[in-house]
């Protein structure tokens, strides 16, 4: 009897370890801002009662750290913007398949990784911004046709060392092959009405300003600009309708090599990758959701629908490189 009653003893024990492993936080290091991934994160532990720690950093010393750590990680997951971004974390070997039907039932193919090592969690369309004042919509065709003529002097752009721009680049290369890429690439860069901007936002309030009448933004700060004042007299253009489609990219997330709770971070994905949080995702950043099935916000919505390029998002990060050797070539700093 004793030994039955220490039997039962440490199978209670063991089941309690279990329950408070089980239990122990997801770790996540990610380069969103706190106020965009928070509500996400406190929607999941309401509903499971697992906490999701975070820890905000720029993308490149977070993937460092992660290196660093090695068998000794503390993240479980990363999530960073750009494919660009998660195909360097793919290439440093710090990620590691991530196999489910689930991720794959809810997220097409072209947004996630060949390998499983990441998968898009939402997505921006990189597009064009135009003055409602100075530009009539069908004077606008395609991202091409901005390095024109007739947009000699009218045109705003981030920095080239912005990786949006660096994975626009990679799809023009990929789509038209090196020489007529950077054709347009020094035609954008010899119709500049200015030096480039720091940020998107610099570049739609350029364009409200006058400073230049038409540039190339990610759809998710027209709609911060747009939702703060409705009557900002810039719009977005969805180019390349009649052939290829708008460039698309998106924030995603990889399970780390060493991940110290894998089936628990792959719970978070797939619950990430689900209705629930695909929706808070589209109503916190005004975002496009990565899940088909989810209508984007009301606010995402009024800019109308468009055709998307299909080309896989992980070309982005393949011909990254390259993108960055044709822009210092044309000039675009």
């Amino acid at each position: 009897m004793a030994a039955c009653k220490r039997l039962l003893a440490a199978l209670a024990l063991c089941g309690g370890v279990a329950s408070a492993q089980a239990a122990e936080p997801v770790v996540v290091y990610s380069s969103r801002i706190d106020e965009l991934i928070k509500p996400v994160f406190d929607a999941y532990t309401q509903r499971t009662g697992v906490e999701v720690k975070f820890i905000t950093d720029k993308e490149a010393p977070l993937m460092q750290r992660i290196k660093a750590e090695g068998e000794n990680a503390k993240a479980d997951l990363l999530l960073t913007v750009d494919a660009g971004n998660l195909w360097q974390a793919e290439q440093m070997g710090i990620l590691q398949p991530l196999q489910s039907p689930v991720i794959d039932a809810n997220i097409p193919p072209q947004y996630r990784a060949a390998s499983h090592a990441w998968t898009g969690l939402s997505l921006r369309a990189r597009t064009i911004a135009y003055s409602t004042e100075r530009v009539k919509p069908q004077e606008l065709s395609t991202y091409e046709a901005l390095a024109d003529k007739p947009w000699e002097g009218r045109l705003c752009l981030r920095t080239a060392k912005k990786v949006y721009n660096q994975s626009l680049t990679a799809t023009l290369i990929e789509t038209h092959g090196a020489e007529q890429a950077e054709r347009v690439l020094k035609g954008w860069v010899n119709n500049l009405s200015t030096d480039v901007f720091s940020d998107d936002i610099a570049v739609l309030q350029a364009i409200a300003a006058g400073q230049c009448d038409v540039g190339i933004v990610n759809s998710y700060y027209y709609g911060r600009l747009h939702k703060d004042n409705p009557a900002l007299p810039v719009k977005l253009y969805w180019p390349n309708q009649q052939d290829r489609g708008v460039h698309v990219n998106l924030s995603g997330i990889g399970l780390t090599r060493y991940a110290p709770h894998p089936e628990a971070a792959k719970a978070l994905v797939e619950w990430m990758t689900g209705p629930e949080a695909q929706a808070i995702f589209a109503s916190v950043n005004q975002e496009f959701p990565a899940n088909p099935a989810v209508a984007p916000s009301a606010e995402v919505a009024s800019w109308g629908s468009f055709k998307a390029d299909t080309l896989p998002v992980e070309v982005a990060g393949k011909r990254q490189a390259e993108a960055i050797r044709m822009m210092d070539r044309a000039a675009w700093n």
